[in-house]
């Protein structure tokens, strides 16, 4: 009888099981707050869509309909969600670098995506102020410098006489001008590539994480 209780006896493995387990919880609870992070993320990226949207919408009917003061208001509205957005990222990058992360790289691709978002905001308000000023062979001459004289009449102090000179000067400044809208439009493309290339970075992390 006693040789078969030594022989059915069960020894503890070597080491620790409670220290595994331990750090095998630290583990998944540390999974899951990046996970929560970077899908915390994609929310604000959401709401960044989605104040473009609204500052497109707002530009497109001032341009058609008018209306300064009610653009001015959204102007501020939207600048002041991009912020919020903004420092919610930023306070995203500094918890992914904390002890309880410990994740610098998505910290860093944050980082990329803020400054490709900054850039992208920065040349879409420029494409705005450059479509408001217009064309400058195109633009709306204001007569508040204008004399009347009862004699005369309305006279205007634009009338000049059309000379090459002039002209040439109109077709620089309209090639100037189509060369910045250009530039900067095609700057907003890039940025959108980038973001959206940074994006399926994150989601391939968020898969990445769901799946262990």
């Amino acid at each position: 009888m006693e040789d078969f209780e030594k022989k059915v006896c069960i020894s503890e493995p070597e080491g620790s099981s409670n220290m595994d387990i331990q750090i095998e919880e630290e583990e998944e609870k540390r999974s899951k707050s990046i996970l929560e992070l970077l899908r915390k993320f994609l929310d604000v990226q959401q709401r960044r869509a989605f104040a473009y949207t609204r500052l497109k919408r707002g530009f497109d009917d001032y341009m058609a309909l008018g209306g300064e003061l009610a653009y001015q208001k959204l102007c501020s509205e939207i600048t002041l969600e991009f912020n919020d957005c903004s420092k919610q990222v930023l306070e995203m990058e500094s918890m992914f670098v904390s002890p309880e992360c410990r994740r610098g790289d998505l910290a860093g691709l944050l980082k990329s995506i803020q400054a490709q978002e900054k850039e992208k905001l920065q040349l879409t308000a420029t494409i705005q102020v450059l479509k408001k000023s217009g064309r400058p062979s195109e633009r709306v001459v204001s007569h508040e410098n204008c004399r009347f004289r009862e004699s005369t009449g309305h006279e205007c102090m634009h009338i000049q006489n059309i000379t090459e000179a002039s002209g040439t000067e109109e077709a620089e400044a309209d090639a100037q001008y189509d060369n910045a809208i250009k530039e900067a439009i095609k700057g907003v493309q890039n940025a959108v590539i980038a973001i959206n290339e940074y994006l399926e970075e994150v989601r391939y992390e968020i898969a990445s994480l769901e799946a262990e």
